[in-house]
């Protein structure tokens, strides 16, 4: 018997916990301890760098890989022991589409309505209503073939959510994309989560993760490396930048001295007149803007630069953010 999903959640704080996970592929240990806490109702970012454990940690969530070490449950379910259970719970979305190419839109929903145990009256109830909220229905008939890779990514989407799942796992689903087709699939994803899923989402798109993610894991060589939210994770790099555009360039070296003096660093001044200074005690700027006005020292803009996501990202992995494939 089918019991309805929202009588299997028995756990309501946490969609995912996940302690100690380990897989290896031979000699290659591709996930060392990852060990993970995700609240329900978020949005929960994964970040890495290739290789790094990400799919592979998801395809143990799951269900579609055994850890050899470690634990994971869903919503209180072992993913291992109750592999049965978790499945009713969750929905996927792959790197790469799931969809069969030889069938239309339509046919393709319908299918998978039906395997999920809908009847036929409600498989094509089902299909039409993700087709219209996935902005398919003028291509509801048309051959995938003749479907671009946006299209495809929203109706591998849309074929996840027939259940309905309250955890949703988003595999690189905007990778390849172009910039209008993937703020409409921030947007979808945002109102899962406001219709009550919770959504895991690993992406390489640093923007994407600052953009959509409540809290995100960073995983390098199949561990996580720091957690946090996006501002925590900026602080944990510390120092702002401070930026001053000079009306005259001619002020620079005065400029130049005063910020020495009270900042105690050197800082880079542009051959336009634009100096960027680290920035630790932002109770400073009051007093570099004071000296400028006594020395007559000009500003035409004045701002403050926190740390963005691609700075975290090199300086905790110590890689250059890689381009997403087909990016």
């Amino acid at each position: 018997m089918v019991h309805p999903i929202s009588s299997l959640i028995k756990n309501s704080r946490f969609a995912v916990e996940a302690t100690g996970l380990i897989k290896h592929f031979g000699d290659n240990k591709a996930v060392d301890g990852v060990s993970l806490n995700i609240e329900a109702g978020c949005i929960y970012g994964v970040l890495g760098p290739n290789g790094a454990g990400k799919t592979t940690t998801i395809s143990m969530l799951s269900t579609l890989l055994r850890p050899d070490g470690g634990h994971a449950s869903v919503f209180g379910y072992d993913t291992v022991r109750d592999a049965h259970i978790v499945r009713q719970l969750i929905g996927l979305t792959g790197q790469y589409a799931s969809v069969d190419e030889k069938l239309s839109a339509t046919e393709n929903l319908y299918l998978f309505s039906r395997l999920l145990g809908l009847s036929k009256k409600d498989a094509r109830k089902k299909s039409a209503d993700l087709l219209e909220s996935f902005d398919l229905m003028e291509a509801a008939k048309r051959p995938l073939s003749k479907f671009s890779g946006g299209m495809r990514r929203r109706l591998d989407l849309a074929a996840s959510l027939i259940a309905q799942p309250p955890l949703i796992f988003l595999d690189e689903p905007t990778t390849g994309l172009d910039p209008r087709t993937r703020l409409q699939m921030w947007d979808t994803i945002r109102q899962l989560v406001a219709s009550g899923s919770t959504v895991l989402l690993t992406t390489q798109y640093l923007e994407e993760a600052d953009q959509l993610a409540d809290r995100i894991a960073v995983i390098d060589s199949g561990q996580v490396i720091a957690e946090g939210t996006p501002a925590e994770l900026k602080a944990s790099i510390g120092i702002a930048a401070l930026e001053l555009q000079l009306r005259s360039r001619d002020d620079a070296g005065t400029a130049d001295d005063i910020i020495r003096q009270i900042l105690g660093i050197d800082c880079h001044i542009s051959p336009e007149g634009r100096i960027t200074a680290p920035l630790a005690d932002p109770d400073l700027i009051t007093d570099i803007l004071m000296a400028f006005r006594t020395h007559q020292i000009e500003l035409v803009e004045v701002s403050v630069k926190s740390p963005t996501l691609d700075e975290v990202f090199m300086a905790i992995t110590g890689k250059e953010k890689q381009k997403p494939i087909n990016a």
